[in-house]
C-alpha cells in the first residue's frame, strides 16, 4: 500500500481541530500547518501523533504549497480544520492507495453544512475540490482565493464526499467573506477594468438570482436565502476592496 500524509492547515481552530485529526488517523503521517495559533489548537493537536510546522499566513495556496514538499509520503490528503473524512471516504481513499493509480489526483465532492443544516442547493450542490493527490506532481495555482490544483496528469473523481462544517457563527462567516474579498481584490486587479455600477450592482444582483433561483437556493429555506444574500455581498465587497486598493496605490 502507498503511504499517505494528511495535511491540515490551521489557525485558532480549537473548536474543530480534534474532529478533523481523528478523521484522518488512518494516514501514515499527519502534518499540522499552523499560522501561530493563540488558542488551544496546538495543545489539542499534540494529544495525537502529529508533526507541527509553523509559518506566518500569507494566503491559502501559498501556505499549502509551502507545506506539500515537507510531507514524507508520495500521496497527500489535504483537509481543512472544519472538514471531516467519513468512513466511506476513508475506505475509498485506502482502496486508491492499495492499487497503482494512474491518476495524479482526485476530485472529492463536499457535503456542506451551514447554520446547523445540510445545504443541498444554493449553488453548493456541486462543490468539489482536489484534495487527494501525488506530492511531486501537483501544486496549487498562485491565487489568493479559491486556488485549485495544477497538474500535468489526469484527475479522477471519488464517489464519497468530505463533510464540510463551514458555519461556526454568522459573524465568523461574514468575517471570512470579508477576508476573502480583500484577498480576491489583489487577484482581480489584473483582470478588471474600471469599476462601475455593473460591478457593484448588476454582478451582485445576478449572483443572488443565480444562487437563489437557478441553483434553487430557495429550497434550502432561511439558510439558503442567507447563503444567496451573502454570495451577493461577497461580490460587492470584492470590488469595494479593489476600489480602495487602487485608490491607495
Amino acid at each position: 500500500m502507498e503511504k499517505l500524509t494528511a495535511i491540515i492547515p490551521v489557525f485558532n481552530e480549537q473548536d474543530t481541530i480534534e474532529r478533523a485529526i481523528v478523521s484522518v488517523l488512518f494516514a501514515d503521517e499527519i502534518l499540522i500547518v499552523d499560522s501561530f495559533s493563540t488558542d488551544l489548537t496546538l495543545s489539542i493537536a499534540e494529544k495525537y501523533d502529529v508533526k507541527i510546522i509553523q509559518r506566518d499566513y500569507e494566503y491559502s495556496a501559498s501556505q499549502k504549497n509551502w507545506a506539500i514538499p515537507q510531507a514524507s509520503n508520495n500521496w497527500i490528503l489535504i483537509l481543512d480544520a472544519d472538514e471531516v473524512i467519513g468512513s466511506s471516504l476513508r475506505e475509498e481513499i485506502q482502496s486508491i492507495l492499495n492499487k497503482k493509480s494512474t491518476k495524479t489526483g482526485y476530485w472529492i465532492y463536499r457535503n456542506n453544512h451551514f447554520m446547523n443544516q445540510a445545504i443541498k442547493y444554493s449553488g453548493w450542490q456541486n462543490d468539489k475540490v482536489v484534495r487527494l493527490f501525488q506530492r511531486d506532481l501537483c501544486r496549487y495555482e498562485d491565487k489568493r482565493v479559491h486556488a485549485e490544483i495544477i497538474t500535468s496528469g489526469d484527475l479522477g473523481f471519488l464517489n464519497s464526499k468530505i463533510d464540510h462544517f463551514t458555519y461556526k457563527s454568522l459573524r465568523q462567516y461574514v468575517e471570512k467573506l470579508n477576508r476573502y474579498a480583500a484577498l480576491q481584490a489583489i487577484d482581480y486587479d489584473k483582470i478588471t477594468d474600471k469599476i462601475t455600477a455593473y460591478h457593484l450592482l448588476l454582478k451582485p444582483l445576478w449572483r443572488f438570482l443565480k444562487h437563489f433561483i437557478i441553483q434553487k437556493g430557495y429550497k434550502d429555506g432561511v439558510a439558503g436565502t442567507v447563503i444567496c444574500f451573502l454570495q451577493a455581498y461577497a461580490v460587492v465587497m470584492r470590488y469595494a476592496n479593489l476600489y480602495l486598493l487602487r485608490k491607495k496605490n
